[in-house]
């Protein structure tokens, strides 16, 4: 039984034919919102940013939402392992009460947070190989400044009414913002893409927190983050909204360095461009106009198998704290034991790299 999948783009697939999978070819990390599922990575992501590409320095853009954004943070640390693990242990360890408010839920993040990062904030957006990128979604119009929760939930409906009839109707309520470090957003994602508008601001050690908070602060259940020192005043939510599987275009990064891949540790072999689309297979960037994106793109993602052997059979979720309620010992077991089969996805890839073996992968 294999733990890990392998789906790759037509120019991808030839690199991995030429030159196999390495390090000096891997320009750009995306990493997925997805809450608790990003816990599955722990082990991967240590390898990963804590001996394999540091053994082939680079300029590499990480670019995340949400919990994707945490991660690609723990991997800009000087520590990279030590922050991976440090993620997991605080993210396993929220508490909250059987009905938590958004006080309790906002308190609980904010501190989280602060326990993560500690002193770290300047070491994290001056990595000198490493250019962090986050993603986070600004309120237009109902969504702009809502005073109230009525007036949030309002302005949310409205938001999944339009994404339904058309995901470039959401840009009616929502806008893309992408804090980067050092100023500079890459080249490649700088020239519009969509249809929503896209704000660039530098993301410095001033503003990390708040980014890291807005980036995964969630519809309804938590506050906007209402400020964001050096972006555009308003309120910000999760960038998953938007860019939930981040489905950019990556294929521009082609036009510069033919040789250069996209490596995409992925909880599923789909790329699905918003959480509102979440139920829409035919919004797949692989079946869209998006296609042609992903041709450079390597996605490694769990296989069914290896998912059924995990707690519940499935990745841990947001609803694992509805099951498991106010028995926090036994959910934190359970995300435990996930993290400690997710080695299993790390020495597969690194098995990969040392013997590449191209029958495992399948086209996107």
């Amino acid at each position: 039984m294999h733990a890990l999948s392998f789906h790759a783009g037509p120019l991808a697939l030839a690199r991995l034919r030429s030159d196999g999978l390495r390090a000096a070819d891997v320009a750009v990390i995306p990493a997925a919102a997805g809450g608790p599922k990003g816990l599955i990575f722990q082990a991967l992501d240590q390898w990963l940013f804590g001996s394999w590409l540091p053994a082939a320095p680079r300029e590499r853009a990480l670019i995340g939402s949400s919990i994707g954004a945490w991660r690609m943070a723990a991997a800009c640390q000087p520590d990279p392992a030590a922050a991976f693990a440090r993620l997991g242990a605080l993210y396993c360890g929220q508490r909250y009460n059987a009905r938590p408010d958004q006080n309790e839920i906002d308190a609980v993040c904010r501190q989280l947070l602060a326990d993560f990062i500690g002193d770290q904030a300047e070491a994290i957006v001056s990595h000198p190989h490493y250019r962090l990128h986050l993603l986070a979604n600004r309120g237009r119009r109902a969504l702009a400044d809502p005073q109230h929760r009525r007036a949030e939930t309002l302005g949310f409906a409205t938001a999944a009414l339009l994404n339904l009839a058309a995901r470039e109707r959401l840009a009616h309520m929502l806008e893309r913002v992408v804090l980067s470090a050092g100023g500079a957003a890459p080249a490649w994602l700088r020239p519009g893409f969509d249809g929503f508008t896209t704000h660039f601001s530098t993301l410095d050690g001033r503003n990390l927190t708040a980014a890291l908070l807005a980036s995964g602060t969630l519809p309804l259940l938590m506050k906007p983050v209402r400020t964001i020192a050096g972006a555009p005043a308003g309120s910000y939510w999760d960038g998953g909204i938007i860019d939930y599987n981040l489905a950019l275009p990556y294929a521009r990064i082609g036009q510069a360095a033919s040789s250069d891949l996209v490596l995409y540790p992925h909880f599923s072999q789909h790329i699905v461009p918003g959480w509102l689309d979440k139920a829409m297979p035919w919004r797949r960037a692989a079946r869209g106009p998006q296609r042609g994106w992903l041709d450079n793109v390597l996605i490694v993602a769990p296989t069914p198998a290896f998912l059924a052997t995990l707690p519940r059979g499935k990745l841990p979720d947001r609803k694992d704290f509805q099951f498991y309620g106010l028995d926090h010992e036994r959910r934190e077991t359970a995300w435990h034991s996930a993290i400690g089969e997710g080695q299993r996805l790390r020495d597969e890839l690194a098995a990969f790299v040392d013997r590449p073996d191209l029958t495992r992968v399948q086209p996107i």
